[in-house]
């Protein structure tokens, strides 16, 4: 096995408390969080409270001020265990920074502090039924009156929306213009007619509470634009590498995971008199799938390394993402046959990593979408 060298022994030290706080206090009761639809809210509140929310926010906000890796270790672990209801990452990889690096300093002493302390759930409005990967062709609007904007529109596929009290909301400021007319506002769950659609019922991660969320005349501050007027797409297309890497992450972890459960089980499921295992056709699957893995858990911990170096570019995250999502599929649909019927009951957590991981060839931009990026550097 490749020793990883992208984790320091504090960073261990975290996995190792992170992984016995999820054994404890979300394990035993995801099953039934995948029946109610999402997580307890007060599993956000004990996260806040040990510090594994946001833990790269600096300390002036009341954050720990940590590097990326730590967001790493919590993205490993619960994808380790196939936690696809907890939606930490979303929040603190993907939502949060924006505050970070676009909000001002009200915004940032106003929400910041109650992000880490789990008081407050943030998500990300991007998608809605007519736009997904395409974020030029949003058609909600907020338009400028006065002190405020007037938001109107709807978004859907929304993670973390039952949960979120702060949404960050893609929208068109200047609905004339393409991606120049695009701009995010800080939208507070409270605000007048803002209301969310129904948990949406999904193939996989049924305890991600996700939603629609509808915007009817809601009159949003002025102040509450985050960043300039204008910039969101540039804001989004920033930022959408380090979700991508945050996604690819969790791809490669799942993978080691299932691939791991899936050696334990051809070792005592017998066949014939003896352990499938003792198959030709079972070992060299294996050995298939962890050669590839091997591969795959080498390149994602570089571009780990890059990011912690701020070097980690567009297209190099698109392809993480592309290889390390098709892979975990490509993964999981073998050891599922190698399970057999078996792998095909819920009970099992094959069964559930299979159906939670196909939405991440979607989410984050589609794969299709990131082989155009690739190839546009490419062909430049």
């Amino acid at each position: 096995m490749i020793p990883r060298t992208v984790f320091n022994e504090e960073h261990e030290q975290f996995r190792d408390t992170v992984r016995k706080f999820l054994e404890k206090e979300a394990l035993p009761f995801h099953a039934q969080w995948e029946k109610d639809g999402q997580v307890d809210r007060g599993l956000w509140k004990k996260a806040g409270e040990i510090g594994f929310l946001c833990p790269q926010v600096p300390e002036e906000y009341g954050g720990l001020n940590l590097d990326f890796g730590y967001n790493a270790v919590i993205d490993e672990e619960i994808s380790r265990f196939n936690l696809t209801g907890i939606g930490w990452g979303l929040h603190s990889d993907i939502a949060v920074p924006y505050i970070i690096n676009y909000g001002s300093e009200a915004q940032k002493r106003k929400y910041l502090p109650q992000c880490i302390s789990g008081d407050m759930v943030t998500a990300i409005a991007m998608t809605e039924p007519g736009a997904g990967s395409d974020l030029q062709g949003v058609r909600t609007t907020a338009i400028k009156n006065g002190d405020h904007y007037v938001l109107n529109g709807s978004k859907t596929f929304i993670t973390n929306g039952q949960h979120a009290n702060l949404v960050i909301v893609v929208a068109k400021t200047n609905p004339g213009e393409g991606a120049s007319g695009v701009s995010l506002l800080l939208v507070e769950a409270d605000s007048p007619g803002f209301k969310k659609g129904t948990n949406l019922e999904k193939v996989g991660m049924k305890a991600q509470d996700t939603s629609e969320l509808f915007f009817d005349d809601v009159k949003v501050p002025a102040e509450n634009l985050l960043g300039a007027e204008g910039q969101g797409f540039i804001y989004l297309m920033q930022e959408l590498p380090q979700e991508r890497l945050s996604v690819a992450i969790g791809a490669t972890a799942n993978a080691e995971a299932a691939l791991s459960w899936t050696v334990d089980y051809v070792r005592e499921r017998k066949a014939f008199g003896k352990p499938v295992s003792a198959f030709q056709n079972t070992q060299f699957k294996l050995a298939e799938l962890a050669a590839e893995l091997a591969a795959m858990r080498v390149f994602v911990d570089r571009c780990l390394e890059l990011h912690y170096a701020h070097k980690l570019d567009v297209a190099t995250a698109a392809k993480a993402k592309l290889l390390a999502t098709d892979f975990q599929c490509k993964l999981l649909d073998e050891c599922v046959q190698l399970h057999g019927g078996y792998g095909y009951m819920w009970e099992y957590p094959i069964a559930r990593a299979w159906a939670d991981a196909r939405v991440q060839r979607i989410y984050a931009g589609t794969n299709e979408i990131m082989k155009l990026i690739i190839s546009r550097e490419l062909l430049q």
